[in-house]
């Protein structure tokens, strides 16, 4: 009898393709519903000088919350659901190149590592150019200005609101960067992801193959993957963190040179300031993650092909 304590890995071969990408848009949005406001957060954060407005994540939250209400925690949103494409070319590059990369090695943590990275590679191509739209729509403030642009009022003096602000901050990219704007911060953010999801899968699988000897043979190995995922998670922000204070304060600020902002973030802050955002990193990733290794992989659970389903012990 097969050990329980074998994590079988659905691969892209053993899915029910029209399933996986039904099951997955529905499982993406739910996601981003929940996480969005702590995305938002730690955006400013990692945009204010020191502390100027907030002092931690908790306080952002509460202030945000006192100023805007809810729908302040929801700036760009709308933008933001456009990267459900880039979402599902993320899963499918990763399983295909799992795919592929199976033919030249059998080692998981290979398979893992080159896979989360062309993943990550494809999705940001796709994701940048909504980013730097939301980015700008979440550092909006009443009567205050954080980011390069603020959202202008219609002649009666009231702010425009959805759509309305989204054109205006597109209008103002392009005066101000033309089309090369919407691909600030590019390369900082393939400096940033590509290791992120590169380094995530790999201690993914190694957290749940060495909690898997630590529970019970009886344990679900849903419950491991739970506990695996957060734990990966914060391992790649921790490594990650400054790269990606670097990206937001180059495609926020408008700055061109990745090593300038690096600079110019040493000198005023030092490397302290390197870690800003990454309780809220943390704090956000931890709940989505568990929500998206559940999800995910009972996502793959549910596509996957009829005749496969009774050979699968989980």
């Amino acid at each position: 009898m097969e050990d329980k304590r074998n994590i079988q890995i659905i691969e892209w071969e053993h899915l029910d393709k029209k399933k996986f990408y039904v099951f997955g848009v529905a499982m993406t949005m739910m996601i981003r519903v929940s996480v969005y406001p702590f995305t938002l957060i730690r955006t400013r954060l990692q945009v204010q000088k020191g502390k100027s407005l907030y002092h931690g994540t908790f306080d952002a939250f509460i202030k945000i919350l006192r100023a805007d209400g809810v729908t302040g925690l929801y700036r760009g949103f709308l933008v933001n659901t456009f990267t459900l494409i880039s979402g599902q070319c993320y899963v499918t590059t990763y399983e295909l190149t799992r795919k592929f990369v199976a033919d030249y090695s059998q080692s998981n943590t290979v398979k893992s590592l080159v896979a989360g990275g062309s993943a990550s590679l494809v999705a940001q191509s796709i994701t940048v150019p909504i980013d730097v739209v939301s980015q700008h729509l979440m550092m909006q403030r009443k009567g205050e200005k954080m980011g390069r642009f603020q959202v202008r009022g219609n002649p009666e003096g009231q702010r425009v609101v959805a759509f309305g602000q989204t054109k205006d901050i597109i209008r103002q990219i392009l005066r101000a960067d033309g089309l090369r704007g919407f691909y600030r911060g590019y390369v900082a953010s393939l400096l940033t992801y590509i290791p992120n999801s590169a380094v995530w899968w790999p201690f993914y699988h190694f957290y749940a193959e060495q909690l898997s000897y630590l529970c019970p043979k009886e344990c679900p190995h849903i419950v491991f993957q739970a506990i695996s995922g957060p734990l990966a998670a914060a391992t790649a922000s921790i490594l990650t963190n400054p790269m990606d204070v670097i990206r937001t304060r180059v495609q926020v600020e408008g700055k061109s040179s990745i090593i300038l902002t690096f600079r110019q973030l040493m000198a005023e802050e030092g490397p302290w300031g390197l870690m800003k955002g990454l309780s809220a990193r943390i704090i956000s990733s931890t709940p989505s993650t568990i929500v998206i290794v559940v999800g995910y992989e009972s996502l793959k659970k549910l596509s996957l092909r009829p005749e496969l389903v009774d050979s699968r012990h989980w």
